[in-house]
């Protein structure tokens, strides 16, 4: 809709995981580097925790393309599993034939270790990845741990990498699942974007899809970091509304009011007023606290 009056030669804000619109921040980069370092490391599991929207899956498809091509990788992407059909669904990624009817814990596995084996020996490396990992049980989780105590002298012949919700963290401090949490090699929490990375992201996006930076004015950027803490789904969805908010009343940038209500056609005003107290309060807070030093120091430079 608002494509041509902006000229812009593709949507800069859908929340498609278009790869052509990949932004890195420094804090994805650091994700990215624990991950590569665990999996190059002994242990059999890496985890990549953070809040829903926060570039999760960014970092991990920017694992999967930084993989080298003798790796065969296993997607889970529905962790709401029994422990056998999480098995299967491994079989199925990892091209292992099977005749279900003789389904079980140990007819599975059995195809698994075999399969581990058969790739190593063909110089191959097997990575499992496991998306939305908070859901999955402590039995599964459990017989994933089991699937990893095939090795070498050297290292694992299948790396595991979680990838899920704060909540996964709380699951991996259960005692029953003490062993998997030792196993851990690396771990890292994605946080969202800082005010200067919202920026970034922003004027990224805008550049790949041909876009001029300065169509979301100065105030807008920072009210952008206020309503959405940081969080680049949150950001897209809000960008979009914003930019068709402001073609329909034909004004030549978002302006912040424009923005303020289009984050409150998405999140609902109760929302966005309550984010912009926040702020508001922390601000108030820093002048005060400002004031009081100011004022200290100007008392002891008198006395």
């Amino acid at each position: 809709m608002y494509l041509n009056y902006f000229g812009l030669s593709d949507n800069p804000f859908s929340i498609a995981p278009n790869p052509a619109y990949l932004y890195m921040s420094p804090r994805h980069k650091e994700a990215l580097a624990h991950l590569t370092f665990g999996l190059r490391e002994s242990g059999g599991f890496v985890m990549l925790t953070g809040e829903v929207g926060t570039g999760k899956t960014t970092v991990s498809r920017k694992l999967l393309q930084q993989l080298p091509d003798n790796t065969q990788v296993a997607m889970v992407l529905n962790p709401t599993l029994s422990a056998i059909e999480l098995l299967a669904t491994i079989c199925d990624e990892l091209k292992i034939d099977y005749q279900y009817e003789r389904a079980s814990l140990k007819y599975f596995t059995d195809l698994i270790l075999n399969k581990l084996v058969s790739n190593h020996n063909s110089g191959l490396n097997t990575i499992l990845i496991v998306d939305e990992a908070q859901h999955l049980l402590p039995e599964v989780l459990e017989q994933l741990r089991l699937l990893t105590n095939l090795e070498t002298n050297r290292e694992k012949l299948l790396k595991v990498v979680l990838i899920g919700q704060p909540e996964l963290q709380q699951l991996l401090k259960r005692n029953e699942l003490r062993q998997l949490a030792q196993r851990i090699t690396a771990r890292y929490h994605l946080l969202p974007l800082t005010s200067s990375e919202v920026k970034a992201y922003i004027h990224h996006r805008l550049g790949v899809a041909s876009g001029d930076s300065s169509v979301f004015s100065a105030g807008a950027l920072g009210a952008v970091y206020q309503v959405t803490g940081g969080i680049p789904r949150v950001i897209n969805l809000l960008c979009d509304r914003a930019l068709t908010l402001t073609f329909t009343k034909q004004a030549p940038v978002v302006h912040t009011h424009i923005f303020y209500a289009a984050a409150e056609q998405i999140l609902g005003a109760d929302v966005v007023a309550q984010r912009r107290g926040k702020q508001r309060k922390i601000l108030l807070v820093g002048l005060f606290v400002m004031a009081f030093g100011l004022g200290f120091f100007g008392g002891s430079w008198y006395g």
